[in-house]
């Protein structure tokens, strides 16, 4: 018979990470092991990735459902009903396929957990000020990255246009790719004027320039946008024909794929699916999960890849921001990230 356990567990970042929604220091997860009664020695994990303030299931009785759902593992045929509980179901869901391929931390066999093949990510530039901000740009460029991502609108817009011009006078944009991301933070108003001014200096995409849950102010940016958009939480939450409902309003250029926050790997292939149907590009992200999340979702946008080749840079470049993540065989290349079956997981931090 199937049993479960779960452990909370705290990850504490190197440096404080900048959104526009504050400043983080540490992010709380629950770790999930799912094993066969006859063989305990054997089991899978996974990682119940919760992002306060975030996740559609930043609920109060999150770990009472999380609690219940472990001590009656055995007796359940499926856990689709958890669709409402979306990190719950990612860790189960990775606990469960790790289970099956032998316990062994594989998620999806393929030739990238071979260490065969790797992923191209982009440079993460976290919210800071500017002089801070301009040394994680010049580490990311001197590291290789060919792809930059920066969070933008907690500091001075001015002082955040200084920072791309600085890129562009020395990078085109055949030679670094720029991203964006505002996380909600333009007014619907103040929008249409801040795009046109990021348009000048060859930005690849803008991420969420407006709060979520604004469809038609969205859409009317969408149309008349000088800057590709991709929507990122405003797909949090949307379920069944809501996401076509969305797609079909809104017709943003990209959306951004977090299997955490989107109903685990089912939810996102919904988002990529019905994305595709529409024409509409797509990139695939982590959410602040430790190596244990970062570990399937970088095994299953390898797998996605492998049929679904999108030419672009991954969203992946998480697995370093901890001082006590979870060592795993997961390596960060320059701008890539493969895995490395050679190399060891070390799970004596996590205790059941």
């Amino acid at each position: 018979m199937l049993q479960a356990t779960y452990s909370k567990y705290n990850l504490h970042f190197k440096q404080p990470a900048g959104t526009s929604r504050g400043v983080l220091t540490e992010k709380e997860t629950w770790f999930v092991k799912v094993w066969e009664s006859e063989q305990p020695e054997i089991y899978g994990l996974g990682e119940c990735a919760l992002f306060r303030g975030l996740s559609a299931d930043d609920r109060p009785e999150f770990e009472k459902i999380l609690k219940e759902t472990c001590e009656g593992f055995g007796s359940l045929r499926d856990i689709r009903y958890l669709r409402d509980w979306s990190s719950i179901q990612f860790g189960l869901d990775t606990a469960i396929a790790d289970l099956n391929n032998g316990g062994k931390r594989i998620i999806y066999p393929t030739p990238f957990t071979e260490g065969q093949t790797d992923v191209e990510i982009n440079g993460l530039i976290w919210m800071g000020s500017k002089d801070s901000m301009r040394q994680q740009i010049i580490k990311k460029l001197e590291a290789g990255f060919h792809c930059i991502k920066l969070k933008i609108g907690a500091i001075d817009f001015d002082a955040e246009l200084d920072l791309l011009r600085m890129i562009r006078s020395q990078f085109s944009k055949e030679l670094i790719e720029l991203r964006v991301d505002a996380n909600g933070a333009f007014s619907p108003e103040d929008a249409p004027r801040k795009l046109e001014q990021l348009a000048q200096y060859d930005i690849h995409s803008i991420e969420q320039p407006i709060r979520q849950g604004q469809w038609e102010e969205m859409s009317r940016l969408c149309r008349n946008t000088p800057i590709p958009i991709a929507l990122d939480e405003e797909l949090i939450g949307i379920e069944g024909f809501n996401k076509d409902k969305l797609l079909d309003t809104i017709r943003p250029q990209y959306v951004v794929i977090k299997p955490s926050l989107l109903g685990s790997f089912s939810g996102s292939w919904e988002w990529i699916a019905r994305s595709r149907e529409r024409n509409i590009g797509w990139w695939i992200t982590s959410a602040l999960e430790s190596n244990i999340g970062l570990n399937a979702i970088a095994q299953w946008t390898a797998y996605i890849l492998e049929c679904h080749p999108t030419g672009m840079p991954q969203g992946l470049g998480t697995g370093q921001l901890y001082t006590n993540n979870i060592p795993s065989p997961l390596e960060q290349t320059g701008s890539t990230i493969r895995y490395n079956p050679q190399a060891s997981w070390n799970l004596s931090p996590i205790s059941f």
